[in-house]
């Protein structure tokens, strides 16, 4: 089975990647550290599941998992988080995820969750099954601002969300300064917020970027 591996973080890459090499059926063909990159990887290399870290840089685990499993390539999403809440598990499964782990379990349960989303079944981690039921029969009805978003205004957001200006936004996306305004003004519009620091705020409390 061929793996990506995405987390910010070098040194839980490293420790992942030991844990899911050492059964000796699994290879990580590649590692990214932002979710622009696990993106690129994946088309690149088409693994069979791609472990994502919920919460990187540049591009969120959501916004990643959106983009991977709508590119063609078969690609099936694992999210590994620290957070047990509904509304982050929520997001992760409406992008398109398979499975949702929360990065207390145990290393044999990775490996289970590996397995399960390769094979085409969904998983949620046990210590959290129960809350997301129960959050879920109560979530009925509800509406998600950020569903309101389009994909590129997910990106602007999170970009905003971590201090960048139009220009670099602009830079960072491949889009004129005045493209990049617009999906600014529009997302704005959208959530109802006249200040940036309103946008951050919001995305700190959805989970787009890390406090």
């Amino acid at each position: 089975m061929d793996l990506l591996l995405a987390d910010d973080h070098v040194m839980v890459r490293e420790a992942l990647r030991r844990v899911i090499e050492g059964r000796g059926d699994i290879t990580v063909v590649a590692e990214a550290s932002d979710g622009r990159e696990a993106v690129s990887l994946a088309r690149q290399h088409s693994p069979n599941v791609a472990v994502l870290d919920l919460w990187m840089p540049v591009l969120s685990g959501e916004e990643a998992t959106r983009q991977i499993v709508s590119n063609g390539c078969g690609t099936r999403v694992l999210i590994l988080s620290m957070h047990e809440e509904w509304n982050h598990v929520r997001r992760a499964f409406e992008a398109g995820a398979s499975g949702y782990l929360v990065k207390s379990a145990a290393s044999r349960e990775l490996l289970d969750a590996i397995d399960a989303v390769s094979a085409g079944r969904s998983y949620v981690s046990p210590a959290i099954a129960c809350h997301v039921v129960a959050a879920f029969g109560e979530e009925q009805g509800r509406t998600d601002p950020l569903s309101l978003l389009t994909p590129r205004e997910h990106e602007v957001l999170q970009l905003v969300s971590e201090g960048l200006s139009s220009k670099e936004i602009a830079t960072q996306l491949g889009l004129s300064i005045k493209t990049a305004e617009s999906h600014r003004a529009s997302l704005m519009k959208k959530l109802g917020v006249r200040k940036t620091s309103a946008l951050v705020r919001l995305a700190l409390r959805e989970g787009l970027i890390a406090p």
